[in-house]
């Protein structure tokens, strides 16, 4: 060691030669102090973040982490890489002056779009809140948080480059005509998500369908251009966002009850049990814990059909969860069937009476006054 600094020739240039080295380490140095102590008080604001029950300042905090750590040593090598430049060249210094600004102004979208990002996931998540924002919205208002950070970056660090942003706009404006012809169905399925985003005819999730277009399924993902919808049989369906701006969309998700509606046919030969019967289906529906009573309820003789008189049952369920629904379902069928074998009345079939003229007769049959009484005796 002793023979590296004998070789070196500090001790023969003066202090104010060398002074710009001493700047440089004591730079490097001062970035490490900083990374530190901006280590520690982030971890203190996190665990003092988590205490508190508002969700903006824990978004806050682990957006700026990383940020603020690249950001303290990109400065202090960028500053340690000026003091060096103006002893080698002042264009170089130049060069790293606007390389500074840019810096900065990416460090900042950067942290924005982290931000917007963590703020996203807060608000649709119930970990985070009581009442969280639907996935489908938190998605949209974070896409075009991002499109806006990185759009208004990129005109700033044009502009701090010696470019002029409103040139850059008018050959946007005139070239977005253009664009406009060339990609009008890319365009109509961008307006048709911003529609699906804005009017939240569904979301992620929902169990939606189109009778126009034969779509059902469950919602997946929405996106600028297209949705994907899996359908039942687990096939995915991927729907160009522009066609919901043409067709009828049914969302049987957002239903508040499930509708219960029921022919039952009892024979003709009943007809005399078929007011207990009705009277006995209405009273097991009005007991039924299952029923919404709040809703309308009927159970009425409703017609005489070919080979049955039917009354029909009509009400809404609580739960609008599709198998809970069948269950109930099958338990009301069930105690209807019960009720009508207890009035001594059997469900109806399809059946038909033939009226044959008196005295005609099939081939084959003898005439009823000519059977004898007696069986005769088989001829050898």
């Amino acid at each position: 060691m002793e023979d590296l600094i004998e070789y070196l020739p500090i001790e023969s240039v003066p202090f104010a030669d060398n002074l710009w080295v001493y700047q440089v380490f004591s730079v490097i140095f001062v970035s490490l102090v900083l990374a530190y102590i901006g280590k520690i008080l982030l971890d203190r604001l996190d665990k003092k973040a988590h205490s508190t029950a508002n969700v903006w300042d824990d978004a806050l905090v682990t957006a700026a982490r990383k940020p603020l750590w690249v950001m303290i040593w990109s400065m202090g090598l960028l500053w340690a890489g000026q003091i060096t430049a103006a002893q080698m060249d002042d264009g170089l210094a130049a060069v790293l002056d606007k390389g500074q600004s840019v810096l900065l102004i990416v460090l900042l979208a950067w942290f924005l779009l982290r931000l917007s990002g963590e703020v996203e996931i807060r608000i649709s998540d119930r970990r985070y809140r009581k009442k969280p924002v639907d996935l489908t919205t938190a998605n949209a208002i974070g896409k075009l948080l991002r499109i806006s950070v990185i759009i208004t970056a990129g005109l700033v660090i044009l502009q701090n480059m010696g470019y002029s942003v409103s040139g850059v706009l008018a050959f946007g404006g005139v070239g977005g005509i253009a664009v406009g012809f060339a990609a009008r169905d890319l365009l109509a399925n961008f307006f048709g998500g911003m529609m699906v985003f804005l009017d939240r005819p569904f979301a992620v999730g929902d169990w939606v369908r189109s009778p126009e277009k034969e779509i059902e399924g469950t919602v997946e993902h929405i996106g600028w251009r297209l949705t994907r919808i899996r359908t039942f049989d687990q096939r995915p369906i991927y729907v160009p966002n522009s066609v919901f701006a043409s067709v009828v969309i049914q969302n049987p998700s957002r239903m508040h009850h499930r509708r219960f509606f029921e022919h039952i046919g009892i024979r003709y030969d009943d007809i005399k049990q078929m007011e207990p019967i009705v009277q006995a289906v209405r009273q097991m529906v009005d007991e039924h814990d299952d029923i919404a009573q709040d809703q309308r309820k009927m159970v009425y003789f409703d017609r005489c059909a070919p080979s049955s008189v039917d009354f029909f049952i009509y009400f809404f369920t609580k739960t609008k969860d599709w198998s809970e629904f069948h269950r109930i379902k099958e338990d009301v069928l069930l105690k209807v069937l019960a009720i009508v074998h207890e009035h001594d009345a059997q469900i109806a079939f399809p059946t038909s009476t033939l009226h044959m003229p008196q005295g005609l007769r099939l081939r084959g049959e003898e005439p009823a006054g000519d059977q004898p009484d007696v069986a005769e005796e088989p001829r050898p």
